[in-house]
């Protein structure tokens, strides 16, 4: 088999229409960094003292970095993927120690010039080593002792950077539950995450006790119209316990686990308070953007909420918004329509594998990529709160940049090698 792939040639069976979307993406990406930091003393867009000239080299290095990931051997990345984690994990001990505070998160190392946030390679650490778990023997998820395993290799890297403060990272990795889910884990589990999220969003602004009474009246009606059997009754019994200790421990979390600033943003995304010139600022002027943008947008170069900076972390957090100024409503279509089949693309190839490895990973990186873009465009038009992650392939900066293209390409790679795959 080795000698026939190099006959083959290590280009053979790539799937270049997942590759061709994801260079449509940077290129697009490229243009609006270009456009939301755009300096009329530095308009040439390969000017390297600007963000976009500094954003052609991270694309750059992007593509020699893809180029490496296709050359290597595709055992290597299962053989070699809890080494990578742990590799990973000691970069993000690393952090705690070694960097320096940026507006109170210690995520970045700082390398010359370069600051490196580890954060980002624990995505596709985290991608490979559940992959390599879960794909021994095709496991499935239905007996404790993997549930367990499963939480530790994804709960270790999300810990270590809830403890840096980065929470936006840390949230990511709440997206390999859908991994888990279709590997075996019970819908039931995921049911259960939504309810008790819904419920945590409730209790902060339904008076708790009345929350919890008209939970406890559902729990007493249920026990009155279902059959009494053991069973039924020990989970009506645990659904009223459980409920009961998300809506009480809510001023916990909220007070004492979240910063002053999460706390605020919270707040006037459901409306509690109106902080246009504090913690809504962001989202107001992105929202004015967007909304300025109409159908067919102002132009390239022509956004005046662009232009005047008034956007704050424009070409990073809220990148979106200069495509909605400047492109429209066409534009944003277009850009979610292409983000669409990019999921749907890595569906596909996640379910024409015949190795549970590449299938596994596959929806690793379908369902981490998903997660940033839902979360970063929901931010920029006001429907989840700011939590600082960028878009994929869009947002300025050289460690997201990386880390998706190697999500992106190991897949690729692993993919190629399926016409080898006997089983």
């Amino acid at each position: 088999m080795t000698s026939m792939r190099k006959q083959q040639g290590i280009f053979q069976n790539i799937d270049w229409l997942l590759a061709g979307l994801y260079l449509v993406l940077v290129v697009m990406g490229w243009l609006n960094i270009y456009a939301a930091v755009y300096n009329e003393d530095h308009s040439s867009i390969f000017d390297l003292s600007q963000n976009y000239g500094k954003q052609m080299l991270w694309i750059i290095t992007s593509l020699v970095l893809a180029v490496f990931i296709l050359i290597t051997d595709t055992k290597f990345y299962e053989a070699f993927a809890y080494i990578i984690y742990g590799l990973v994990i000691v970069l993000l001990i690393a952090a705690l120690f070694l960097s320096r505070d940026v507006k109170g998160s210690h995520a970045w190392i700082d390398i010359g010039n370069f600051k490196l946030q580890p954060a980002e390679f624990a995505k596709f650490a985290t991608c490979l080593a559940l992959a390599r778990y879960l794909g021994q023997r095709e496991i499935k998820i239905k007996y404790w002792n993997t549930k367990l395993v499963c939480g530790l290799i994804i709960l270790l890297p999300a810990g270590i950077i809830l403890l840096q403060n980065d929470t936006g990272s840390a949230l990511v990795f709440a997206s390999f539950i859908f991994v888990m889910y279709r590997e075996g884990l019970s819908q039931n589990v995921l049911i259960i995450a939504f309810l008790a999220a819904l419920l945590f969003v409730l209790a902060l602004m339904v008076p708790k006790f009345i929350l919890f009474s008209i939970l406890a009246g559902i729990a007493l009606l249920a026990f009155l119209l279902m059959r009494k059997t053991k069973k039924n009754v020990v989970n009506i019994v645990l659904f009223t316990i459980a409920a009961g200790m998300v809506i009480f421990s809510v001023n916990y979390v909220y007070n004492d686990v979240l910063r002053s600033h999460q706390r605020q943003r919270i707040d006037v995304l459901l409306g509690k308070q109106t902080d246009l010139r504090g913690a809504g600022y962001n989202v107001n002027q992105s929202l004015i953007a967007i909304g300025s943008g109409g159908l067919s947008g102002k132009g390239f170069l022509q956004g005046t909420q662009t232009k005047y900076d008034f956007v704050p972390e424009q070409s990073t957090d809220f990148i979106f918004c200069t495509v909605g100024e400047e492109w429209g409503f066409l534009g944003t279509s277009i850009v979610l329509l292409l983000y669409l089949f990019l999921f749907y693309r890595i569906l596909f190839i996640a379910e024409r594998q015949k190795a549970a490895f590449t299938r596994i990973y596959a929806y690793g990186v379908a369902s981490v990529l998903f997660f940033h873009v839902m979360v970063n465009i929901g931010m920029t038009i006001g429907l989840f709160p700011v939590i600082g992650i960028p878009l994929p392939f869009f947002s300025y900066g050289g460690s997201s940049l990386w880390s998706f293209t190697i999500l992106v390409f190991i897949l690729i790679k692993l993919d190629s090698y399926r016409m080898f795959i006997l089983r």
